[in-house]
């Protein structure tokens, strides 16, 4: 878990758990494999987040509820899904311009948008998780940004996870 402060991204806590994986990988049930180790570091973190941006869907998935709203409701918190790929649904074109989007829609369901970070890069896929709508999601992550093509809190937190952040 990385917290940042707002508006700056600012790094002001980082906390780490480890775990060996008490649930197989199963496309799709990523949040029973991986919820157990967030949450034993979410246990250690001295401040409470205003909200988390997850490294997975929110409500763009094939049962509505991936691992972004998952932990937002086990944990109470607006949460935010924001992955590197579709898991379901399709989305037109994304403009070129830093802010651009396009809705993602599954059976007629608008369900997250695909949101460009960076120029010259693949979009990244934004959704609802818990407390939170697609446009205030949308505008976080575009805030969380800082040049990179992921939002910083996601891109810091696998440097945590990888031992290389100082």
């Amino acid at each position: 878990m990385v917290v940042l402060r707002l508006p700056g991204l600012g790094l002001v806590e980082v906390q780490t758990a480890i775990a060996k994986p008490g649930f197989p990988y199963v496309p799709g049930l990523l949040s029973f494999r991986e919820a157990p180790v967030i949450l034993a570091a979410c246990e250690k973190l001295k401040l409470s987040p205003d909200f988390i941006l997850v490294d997975g869907q929110g409500i763009a998935h094939p049962r509505r509820i991936g691992i972004a709203s998952h932990l937002g409701m086990l944990l109470d918190i607006p949460s935010i899904g924001c992955a590197k790929s579709i898991l379901v649904g399709k989305n037109e074109e994304v403009g070129s311009e830093i802010g651009s989007w396009s809705p993602l829609m599954d059976k007629g369901e608008l369900i997250g948008a695909a949101l460009r970070t960076r120029k010259g890069v693949k979009p990244v896929y934004v959704s609802i998780g818990h407390k939170v709508d697609l446009e205030s999601a949308i505008h976080w992550v575009l805030a969380c940004c800082r040049g990179y093509r992921l939002p910083e809190p996601i891109r810091l937190a696998h440097l945590a996870a990888a031992g290389r952040l100082e």
